[in-house]
């Protein structure tokens, strides 16, 4: 099997393991344009589920400083909201770490 392929797949597979350092690393280290590629995209897509956390941060914040007695539903709903992001990401990152090892 080719290192080309081997570093990409393992840049998407890293959700597992190593978060965003290991495409970050292959990304600073790879002379190889495809690997440096995958590893960008994965690097990105690693990061994605950082988008909405000041979303539930400020629905925490909120809901418990103004909520004494009701359901916290801004914070359920956020939480609820980043579950599905990393569900899909990490499905998404599954998916692009076998298609490059199954590419010929």
């Amino acid at each position: 099997m080719e290192t080309r392929k081997v570093l990409s797949s393992l840049c998407y597979f890293s959700i597992f393991f190593a978060g965003f350092l290991f495409p970050l690393v292959v990304y600073l280290a790879t002379r190889d344009e495809v690997t440096k590629t995958h590893a960008k995209k994965s690097l990105l897509s690693h990061l994605i589920p950082l988008i909405p956390t000041p979303l539930i941060v400020a629905a925490v914040w909120h809901d418990f400083a103004s909520l004494h007695d009701q359901v916290p539903a801004f914070t359920i709903i956020s939480i609820v909201v980043l579950m599905l992001i990393w569900i899909i990401v990490l499905i998404w990152n599954v998916v692009k770490g076998v298609k490059i090892l199954t590419a010929e």
